[in-house]
Parts: C-alpha cells; sequence; structure tokens
C-alpha cells in the first residue's frame, strides 16, 4: 500500500494515498490520525498552552485575592468557593481562541490546500484539531483545580460530581468552539480571529454569573444573563461541584451545545469548502 506524509512537514503522520470507501470507521480513522498531529503540534510549542495553565492561575489569583475581599463582603475564602467553577465556563470560552487561530494559521501556510489533495475525509481536518482540544481541556481542569485546592478550594459537592462538571464543561467547549472553527475559516489573518473571537467570548463571560451574583446586576443585563449559555454551564459547574440544584442550567446547557453544533459545525464545513 502505498504511503503519502500528511502533514508535510517534520510530522511523520501516514494514511492510505489510495481513496478508500467513505466509511464511518475510515473517517473516524482519519479524524484520530488528524487529532494525533494537532498533538504534536502542541507538543513543539508549549508556551501555545499559556491560556490553559498560566492564565487561569492569574486569573483565579487576581480575582480571589484583589476583588474577592470587595465582592464577597471580606470574605476571600468564600469568594473563591464562588468564582473557582464559574471560572471553568469562562476559560474555557477564552481558550476556544486559540482553535480558530491554529485552524486559520494552517490554511495560510497551505496545509490545508495539502489535506485537500489527500484521500482523507472532508471534515476530518476541522473535527481532529477540535478532538485535539480535550487534551487542553484536561490541562486546564488539571492546572485550575490544584490551584484552588492549594488556595483552600473545598469540593463540597464530591469528586464524582466534580467529574461530572469536567464532562460536562469539555463537551460544551467542543461544541462552542465550532464558533472559532467558522470565525477561523472566514477571515484572512490568525490577528482577525482572536480580534473577532473576543468581541464573542468577552460580553459572554464578563455578562454572565461567572464572578458576582446575577441579582446584583441591572435588570437589562440580567435578562442577558438569564439566556447566555455561558452562565447556564457555570450553573451546572456550580451545582455539581458545590451540591447546589443543576436540573434547569444542565437542561438550558445541553440545549445550548445542540445549539451551537447544529448552527455552527456545518456552517464550518461550508467556509471550509469554500476556502480551500
Amino acid at each position: 500500500m502505498t504511503t503519502t506524509d500528511l502533514t508535510g512537514s517534520r510530522t511523520s503522520v501516514a494514511v492510505p494515498a489510495t481513496i478508500s470507501p467513505s466509511t464511518s470507521h475510515t473517517t473516524l480513522r482519519h479524524i484520530r490520525v488528524l487529532a494525533k498531529r494537532s498533538l504534536i503540534k502542541m507538543a513543539r510549542t508549549p508556551e501555545a498552552l499559556i491560556d490553559v495553565t498560566l492564565q487561569p492561575v492569574i486569573f483565579l489569583g487576581m480575582f480571589t485575592y484583589i476583588f474577592g475581599g470587595a465582592i464577597a463582603g471580606g470574605s476571600q475564602q468564600a469568594y473563591l468557593q464562588f468564582l473557582l467553577p464559574g471560572l471553568f465556563g469562562q476559560t474555557i470560552a477564552m481558550a476556544s481562541v486559540a482553535l480558530g487561530q491554529n485552524l486559520n494559521s494552517d490554511i495560510e501556510k497551505g496545509i490545508f490546500d495539502r489535506f485537500r489533495s489527500l484521500p482523507i475525509a472532508r471534515s476530518a481536518p476541522l473535527v481532529g484539531a477540535v478532538a485535539s482540544d480535550i487534551v487542553r481541556y484536561l490541562i486546564l481542569f488539571v492546572v485550575m483545580m490544584t490551584t484552588g485546592l492549594l488556595m483552600g478550594f473545598n469540593v463540597t459537592g464530591g469528586w464524582v460530581a466534580t467529574f461530572g462538571a469536567l464532562v460536562l464543561s469539555m463537551a460544551f467547549a467542543l461544541c462552542f468552539g465550532w464558533i472559532s472553527v467558522f470565525v477561523g475559516m472566514k477571515v484572512r489573518t490568525p490577528g482577525a480571529v482572536q480580534g473577532i473571537m473576543f468581541l464573542i467570548v468577552l460580553p459572554l463571560s464578563f455578562g454572565s454569573n461567572t464572578f458576582v451574583p446575577v441579582a446584583t446586576m441591572p435588570d437589562w443585563l440580567q435578562s442577558f444573563v438569564k439566556v447566555n449559555p455561558i452562565s447556564h454551564l457555570v450553573g451546572a459547574v456550580r451545582g455539581l461541584m458545590l451540591g447546589g440544584p443543576v436540573q434547569t442550567d444542565l437542561i438550558w446547557t445541553l440545549g445550548w451545545m445542540v445549539v451551537l453544533l447544529a448552527v455552527f459545525f456545518p456552517l464550518a464545513l461550508r467556509a471550509y469548502r469554500k476556502r480551500t
């Protein structure tokens, strides 16, 4: 069987050059190979992991020790309990920006033209890149939980429920990431991806229940917060980690995941076909 270098770079991942019948098995194999390519690329540029390693530590320390005393009536420890679950949702949304930037950079370098010439499933380069982000989210979870526990965070909801919060957060991130993929396929430079994604992510993450209770906000802002997908993810994660109510926020979060996937997955694939 003839083999072809998949990446065109030093990465030595290879796939069959002959076109095999399009089946779910071969598509999954192509996705796995391209996810592995993204992980190799990630391992060679560890500085690209700052958004899931150093940044959450800075946010956790800064908000807890600088703003926590003022926000939580002088109790930084109480604010840490409120803040840490919320930061999962906020940081995951911020981390999705890098996904679109990396894909846009690959297009600019002509790597996706190379993919298009290979006998692989058309969606594999995009789905593989999104799937590889699972590793980034696991790193984020470990870093944030370790830092939080060292600062005194107490998992009052139990570790089983906390694991459920991790699974829910990662599933939401994989759906939310398709917004970044779509933007990455539409704009011309990685810098433009960052700019547009920040316009989307910042209102969603700061206009939510991540940092302060919803009741402290003006009525018009509360209306936005109550339909904001980040708010419902944060509410579900907070309920699981701390042992509070979960059902309503969980249903909203699952609903938003379906909407995000149904809207932005086909839009991203369509933009990819037109771009390459």
